[in-house]
């Protein structure tokens, strides 16, 4: 009880000025982007279970438990390194939002956009009808030369009869995922991360779980045409948007990608 009165003494002796406000804010600001960094995924389970030794070795300290205090003390020790292997997927797109290039962002063509979507939805609906499987990812912000480098470089202007081609079944660029970026198509051929969530639904293939692994790493968008179904799925931000259409998956192109609302003459 004294260390708490303590405690509170020296609370109510501090004197906070303004650098003291902005710091406390942009602690918090961090603190809360990590945890919505963290959010649904398995590594804010490992955080939690962090804070659970950290609380007991709190609790063994206080009531002088010199055995368990001691082997708790020596894992917490070792938690920077355990944060770094643990987190380093998180640490990885923490650090690719902190140098994204939507600080600087690239111009476009004010109908370029419009253009592309129209002419992918179009392709997709396309491979759809043929049940031809397919895996487009779309570069944002977020570079996707890692996983391009996986591929066959192709270095193209898109096009719809580009993207029939690719994925025509038997051909060496038809297995794994075409990247584009802006309006080119970056390579095709590549290997994207699987995501190594649980609850997913086991009616979900390689394919759907390579996109859903490529947007907790990115903040790509990506395209998949199920081989079996040849239903539309559309990946983003950790969530999969499916069933789609031409219309639909249109639409959702022009918000994600270019956040333009769609117009009219896209729609039609």
């Amino acid at each position: 009880m004294n260390w708490l009165i303590g405690v509170l003494r020296s609370i109510t002796e501090l004197k906070v000025g303004l650098a003291d406000v902005v710091d406390i804010l942009t602690v918090a600001l961090l603190i809360y982007a990590l945890l919505a960094l963290l959010r649904g995924s398995r590594a804010m389970q490992m955080m939690w279970g962090i804070v659970a030794i950290a609380g007991l070795y709190l609790v063994a300290s206080t009531l002088k438990l010199i055995t368990l205090s001691t082997i708790l003390g020596y894992l917490l020790a070792f938690l920077p390194i355990a944060i770094i292997v643990l987190f380093q997927q998180e640490i990885r797109r923490m650090l690719s939002a902190f140098g994204s290039t939507a600080w600087f962002p690239r111009g476009r063509g004010q109908d370029e956009g419009p253009v592309m979507i129209n002419e992918l939805a179009l392709a997709v609906q396309a491979l759809a009808a043929k049940r031809t499987g397919a895996l487009i990812a779309l570069e944002r912000h977020d570079s996707l030369s890692v996983w391009a480098d996986t591929g066959i470089a192709l270095e193209s202007r898109f096009s719809y009869d580009l993207i029939l081609n690719i994925f025509i079944p038997g051909t060496p660029l038809h297995d794994g995922a075409v990247i584009i970026g802006g309006e080119r198509i970056i390579a095709a051929s590549c290997f994207l991360p699987l995501t190594t969530r649980h609850e997913l639904s086991s009616e979900l293939g390689s394919r759907h779980r390579a996109a859903i692994g490529l947007t907790e790493e990115s903040d790509a968008l990506v395209i998949v045409v199920s081989e079996e179904t040849g239903i539309i799925s559309l990946a983003v931000e950790q969530q999969l948007l499916r069933p789609l259409d031409e219309t639909t998956l249109r639409n959702a192109l022009a918000e994600h990608l270019y956040h333009l609302r769609p117009r009219r003459e896209i729609d039609s």
